[in-house]
């Protein structure tokens, strides 16, 4: 008989919640590992229809390679160093150990279950950093263009977010996860012709340019050359201070860090979008199959 497939955290492609949450999590001095998991495992998503919260959990790589000998895809690990272009432009490194996402349908019930579920790890790991978020004019960003234009669809999505089966951390997920500050006094200053030929694409329907600038986001970021991965990434903040929380999923770290490299300005042009927004945190976590963060809960046989 076959074994059965690893049932991934379907959090990650719950598309169209409104209201999100973002906590990562330090370990207390002293705590162990093994209890965080097994804490994190125990969390459960409120069993209801209406106002429902899905949640994430992610763990840094080395983490959870030290209670999974065989658990993490080939060249994972945490975001330990930053990524810095020759101009000194600067991607920081803020990995920590653990990190929750949760996304519902109104901001209520997501600040609801955030704080039974700080409630729940307390005394084995504390609140690092957090970050909430909304939704912009549908599926924009606070740039005023449309964010994810090249996402695969959702029946595609787990081949490309997703560990394959058969493989080290089989039905789990790489997610790199930033915030990034808008400048926005320079963004708007620029007309919208500049502003697209600093994205590489249309502002009202995200056509992209065929002669597009080398150093537009759209080709500095190019998934064709990098690899394909899945955004879900948010605005954050608030009237005068805000950005992007980037939320980007993959089956390696491969695309992912190459994209970064890149935008950086490593081997090539620096991305023109990063001169008017400014990376502020940077960790990669591995988002494991449900099933196998299960098997740490106290009850590991409760839905």
């Amino acid at each position: 008989m076959s074994e059965a497939p690893p049932v991934p955290q379907l959090g990650i492609f719950a598309l169209g919640t409104a209201s999100h949450a973002y906590l990562q999590f330090a370990l207390e001095e002293g705590a162990q590992p093994r209890q965080l998991v097994g804490a994190l495992a125990d969390l459960r998503e409120p069993r209801t229809t209406i106002g429902g919260v899905n949640l994430v959990i992610g763990l840094r790589p080395e983490l959870w390679a030290a209670l999974v000998s065989d658990g993490l895809p080939d060249g994972l690990r945490g975001f330990e160093d930053p990524v810095v272009g020759p101009d000194g432009f600067t991607m920081p490194a803020s990995q920590h150990d653990a990190v929750l996402w949760l996304s519902g349908s109104a901001y209520d019930v997501v600040f609801d279950e955030a704080r039974s579920a700080i409630k729940a790890l307390a005394g084995i790991a504390r609140v690092a950093d957090e970050a909430s978020s909304w939704p912009y004019r549908h599926d924009r960003d606070l740039t005023g263009f449309i964010d994810g234009t090249e996402n695969p669809s959702l029946a595609e999505a787990p081949e490309v977010a997703l560990v394959p089966q058969g493989e080290p951390g089989a039905g789990g997920s790489v997610l790199l996860l930033q915030r990034w500050a808008h400048d926005v006094d320079a963004w708007e200053s620029l007309s919208r012709e500049q502003q697209e030929q600093a994205m590489g694409r249309t502002k009202g329907d995200s056509v992209e340019f065929q002669d597009k600038p080398g150093t537009s986001h759209v080709a500095r970021s190019d998934q064709d050359e990098f690899g394909h991965i899945f955004r879900r990434n948010m605005p954050y903040g608030t009237v005068t201070e805000h950005g992007t929380v980037f939320v980007g999923f993959a089956a390696t770290r491969s695309p992912l860090h190459r994209m970064l490299k890149s935008m950086a300005g490593i081997d090539g042009p620096r991305d023109e979008l990063t001169r008017y927004t400014t990376p502020l945190t940077g960790a990669y976590y591995f988002v494991p199959a449900l099933s196998d963060i299960r098997r740490f809960a106290s009850d590991p046989d409760a839905g």
